[in-house]
């Protein structure tokens, strides 16, 4: 196995599967840690997907620990630790204890933490991470229900999390080439610095990065970066790819959306001016039950034409005030749960492709529809392909973060389908 990964959420997971596929890797994924110790040798990368981004630090650190530890026995030559490009995180992790967790875990004295990703706008410069031209903590992830980011410095943010003493990479050293990146990185294990926060604003410098990181047994970052290092592997296996044409499983479309970001709520704002049907869950109402998932399944096979939505996404006030009714991870939980009874029961009614927003909604539709491992399929934004479970006759499933997507996302993902 060429490369690992270790993503904190499902969404997350299947971003940096296909920045390994379109490096020609041939690459799986699965949700959660797989259970077979067998693996078909034709794959060259596996992403394994943990629920680990929201739990407390310390089950994050052990599943990480038995993702690692799975990837070694298979002999992987590259591990990624990847999480998401706003750094999303609290003072109490996860990044940081997962990160010094593995670092012990795969004997490795210093790593890179590189959340840009260009092509999404997120970028890095002196430390300080940017959306499009904000500081991080400007943009609406100030605002984030779980993981507000209300601080730019990520050297500080990190340092919060971890004992390990926390450097930075920065711009110059990006643009002075590779082998100024590796000597920098030696020059900082050398002064037992442990972490990097890493400057990177272009795709070129996510290369420099990826090659100067070629002997690293750990990197961490966005999907970014990804792209960097697969590139690395990909001429150990050329003359030796296969393509395989992705099949589209007959049956209906439905869009599933329970990220509260911005850009989901202007992409289910776009659609239904476009004329989609369109349901909004209330947690509130979940909890009181005057909301049930069989009404709502009534209400999506009756409809007609365009797929339907089911939404949850709301602007912050509403959010808040679900919150200090319900608690704040209660609430969460009640929408995350109801949707993935929802994709069950939807499943069973003749619906097979899901476009489903936001990284906990995905993970628990995932599980609802008993998805263990996925293949990567057609691109329909930067970092978001469908996607189709393994098993025969398997839903195809488009996963998004809720941050990702142009706001056109749901109706670009449901013109793919054939």
């Amino acid at each position: 196995m060429l490369l690992g990964a270790i993503a904190d959420d499902l969404t997350g997971a299947t971003d940096i599967a296909l920045t390994f596929a379109r490096e020609g890797l041939r690459t799986v994924q699965f949700n959660g840690i797989p259970n077979e110790s067998g693996l078909d040798p034709n794959v060259d990368a596996v992403v394994i997907a943990l629920k680990s981004r929201t739990i407390p630090a310390f089950e994050a650190v052990k599943l990480s620990r038995r993702a690692a530890s799975w990837l070694r026995a298979h002999n992987v030559k590259q591990v990624v630790f990847k999480y998401c490009s706003t750094f999303d995180s609290t003072d109490k992790g996860n990044i940081g204890p997962v990160t010094e967790a593995l670092l012990e875990e795969l004997e490795e004295t210093i790593t890179i933490a590189c959340p840009s990703f260009p092509e999404n706008g997120r970028t890095v410069f002196q430390g300080h991470l940017f959306v499009g031209d904000t500081l991080l903590s400007e943009s609406s992830m100030r605002d984030h229900p779980l993981t507000p980011m209300t601080d730019s410095n990520l050297i500080r943010v990190l340092q919060r999390q971890t004992s390990l003493p926390v450097g930075l990479l920065a711009t110059a050293d990006v643009r002075a080439g590779q082998d100024r990146v590796a000597t920098r990185i030696k020059e900082a294990a050398a002064q037992n610095l442990r972490i990097l926060i890493t400057d990177a604003a272009t795709v070129e410098d996510l290369n420099t990065i990826g090659k100067a990181c070629s002997d690293r047994m750990l990197v961490t970052g966005a999907a970014g970066i990804g792209g960097g290092l697969a590139r690395n592997h990909a001429a150990a296996i050329q003359g030796k790819r296969r393509s395989t044409e992705f099949v589209w499983p007959q049956g209906r479309t439905v869009v599933l959306a329970g990220s509260c970001s911005v850009a989901t709520r202007d992409q289910v704002n776009h659609v239904i001016g476009l004329g989609y049907p369109a349901t909004k869950i209330d947690p509130i109402a979940i909890a009181s039950g005057t909301l049930d998932v069989s009404s709502v399944a009534a209400w999506a096979n009756a409809s007609e034409g365009w797929p339907p939505i089911i939404y949850s996404s709301s602007d912050p006030k509403d959010v808040f005030k679900a919150q200090e009714v319900l608690g704040r991870e209660e609430a969460g939980a009640l929408v995350e749960q109801f949707l993935g009874k929802l994709a069950a029961a939807l499943r069973s009614t003749g619906f097979s492709r899901f476009i489903v927003a936001g990284g906990e909604t995905s993970g628990a539709v995932s599980a609802a529809l008993s998805v263990n491992a996925l293949e990567i399929g057609p691109e329909i934004d930067p970092g978001v392909p469908w996607t189709r479970s393994i098993d025969a006759g398997g839903p195809a499933l488009a996963l998004k973060s809720g941050n990702f997507g142009a706001p056109d996302f749901f109706e670009k993902a449901r013109g793919m389908c054939r």
